[in-house]
């Protein structure tokens, strides 16, 4: 199953407009979002999505019922992490806006999604769990947007700039 991952899109719509083009043209099956889109103006870009987006707000969301109501029709955005989510080929993910979130949640699952530092960032722990940063994709911060590209057979992951 191909999953692509994204956060900390900070209102950034042309970088939004790349990653849901990269997704849509990865065939992406599912998109998890890590938090931070920030205001409902991340709506219409994100409606143009191939598919399904789950994820959770952030620390910078100044309208949670807004996007609710906007992404209704391609998104499920849960406003407290962690969030469990099983894809399709049982892969089992936990989401979160930041990485100290985890803390709490059952250790059952494969693959720990955050944003929050706006540095992409891959490992694995001692128990074999592959956790992603995808990185920002506002690119504001750091100016280098990134989303991720996630192979779940596999868990193979490709870091993908935005230009």
């Amino acid at each position: 199953m191909r999953i692509g991952i994204f956060a900390d899109s900070h209102d950034h719509l042309d970088n939004i407009r790349l990653a849901v083009d990269q997704f849509n043209r990865a065939e992406c099956e599912r998109v998890i979002f890590a938090g931070d889109l920030v205001s409902t103006i991340a709506v219409p870009p994100l409606r143009a999505l191939c598919c399904p987006l789950i994820g959770c707000f952030g620390d910078n969301e100044g309208n949670k019922t807004g996007l609710r109501a906007g992404l209704r029709i391609v998104a499920t955005l849960y406003e407290e992490p962690p969030v469990r989510f099983e894809a399709a080929d049982g892969t089992r993910f936990v989401i979160a806006h930041m990485e100290r979130q985890f803390c709490g949640a059952d250790n059952a699952f494969d693959v720990g999604v955050y944003g929050h530092t706006h540095k992409p960032r891959i490992q694995r722990d001692e128990c074999g769990r592959l956790f992603i940063n995808p990185g920002e994709t506002g690119g504001w911060s750091f100016g280098r947007p990134t989303i991720v590209i996630l192979e779940t057979d596999k868990l193979h992951v490709r870091v993908i700039e935005l230009t």
